[in-house]
C-alpha cells in the first residue's frame, strides 16, 4: 500500500474536540484541558478546537480565543492545533483567523458560509480574505450536509495556487472526488469516521475525528499499520464500527455523544451542551454505552 498522496500537514489522528461546560453553561477551561490531555494521551498529534463538535456556533469569539489559549497550554508545543474560524459572515471569520494566529494556532479550519449560500464566487471571496487575515496554513471544510453548499471542483483548482490553502477536511463522502482533490495538491482529510477506512486506500492523509474521543488508540493503530497490513487495518476498523453508529446514531450526534463519551469515560463530569442542542437522555446514554462497549472502548 501508498503513503498518503500528499503530506500530513496537521498531523495524522486529529479529533474536532468538545468545549466543556459548567452546569451554569459557562466556558470550563480546565475540563475542556482534560479533554485535550486525554485527547493526547489516546494517539493523537493533532486537535481542532472550536469547530462545529467544539459547538463554535454558541461561543463567543472571546471564548473561542480563551479556549485556544487553554488547549494550548494543556499540550504544549508539539501538538498541531487547528482553529475552526469558518462563519457566515466574514467579518467575524476575519476576527477569529487573526485570533487564532495569535492565540497559537498551527492552522485554521475554513467551513462554507452556511444558511446564506453565497455561491462559488462568494464563497471564493469570502474564502481569499480570511486566508489573507488569517497568515497560517488553512484546512478547508467541504460538509454540505451541515451548510447547504459544496466548493466545487472548480473552485478547488483555482485554490490550488493559493499556497496557504494546504488541505481540506472532506464530508462530501465522494471518493473519486476526493482523489481528484488531492490530484489538485491538497492533503485531504476523512471528516466522516464511518469513511475512514475508505479514505485511507484513497490516499487520505489522516482523519478529523468525532469518534476519536473514545477511540484514538484505535485510530491510531489503524492508520499506522494500514500501508503494510491492511487486513490488520479493516479489523480495527469493524470493531470500532459499534461505537462509530452508536456516536453518529443520534439525531442531535457530535457534540451530544461526545460530551456523553466523556462523561462515560470519567474525562469530565456532565454532558452540558447549550441550546439548541439538548443533552442525550438517559435511553440514549444507554445506547451509547452499548456501542462503545461492543468496541471495547470502556
Amino acid at each position: 500500500m501508498s503513503a498518503p498522496a500528499v503530506e500530513a500537514p496537521f498531523g495524522t489522528v486529529l479529533t474536532a474536540m468538545a468545549t466543556a461546560f459548567r452546569p451554569d453553561g459557562s466556558l470550563d477551561l480546565e475540563g475542556t484541558q482534560r479533554i485535550a490531555k486525554h485527547l493526547v494521551e489516546h494517539g493523537h498529534d493533532g486537535l481542532v478546537v472550536s469547530g462545529t463538535t467544539g459547538e463554535s456556533a454558541t461561543t463567543t469569539k472571546e471564548e473561542d480565543g480563551e479556549t485556544l489559549a487553554a488547549v494550548r497550554d494543556a499540550v504544549g508545543p508539539d501538538i498541531k492545533l487547528v482553529a475552526g474560524v469558518g462563519t457566515n459572515d466574514t467579518s467575524t471569520s476575519l476576527f477569529l483567523a487573526r485570533q487564532a494566529r495569535e492565540r497559537g494556532a498551527d492552522g485554521v479550519l475554513l467551513v462554507t458560509p452556511y444558511y446564506n449560500k453565497p455561491g462559488q464566487r462568494g464563497i471564493l471571496h469570502h474564502f481569499r480574505q480570511v486566508v489573507e487575515a488569517a497568515e497560517l496554513p488553512v484546512m478547508l471544510y467541504d460538509v454540505p450536509g451541515r451548510t447547504g453548499s459544496q466548493i466545487a471542483l472548480e473552485s478547488y483548482a483555482e485554490m490550488a495556487s493559493w499556497e496557504p490553502v494546504v488541505a481540506v477536511k472532506d464530508a462530501v463522502g465522494d471518493l473519486p472526488r476526493g482523489s481528484r482533490i488531492m490530484e489538485l495538491g491538497f492533503a485531504v482529510y476523512s471528516g466522516d469516521d464511518i469513511s475512514n477506512l475508505a479514505w485511507l486506500a484513497h490516499g487520505a492523509s489522516g482523519f478529523v475525528s468525532v469518534a476519536g474521543h473514545a477511540a484514538g488508540d484505535a485510530l491510531r493503530e489503524m492508520y499506522d499499520v494500514f500501508p503494510t497490513d491492511p487486513a490488520r487495518a479493516r479489523e480495527i476498523y469493524v470493531a470500532m464500527l459499534p461505537a462509530i453508529e452508536a456516536i453518529m446514531g443520534v439525531p442531535n450526534y457530535g457534540a451530544t455523544t461526545a460530551k456523553a463519551t466523556l462523561e462515560l469515560l470519567g474525562v469530565l463530569d456532565n454532558r452540558h451542551v447549550r441550546s439548541p442542542l439538548v443533552a442525550l437522555d438517559e435511553d440514549e446514554v444507554a445506547a451509547l454505552r452499548a456501542g462503545l462497549a461492543a468496541s471495547s472502548l470502556i
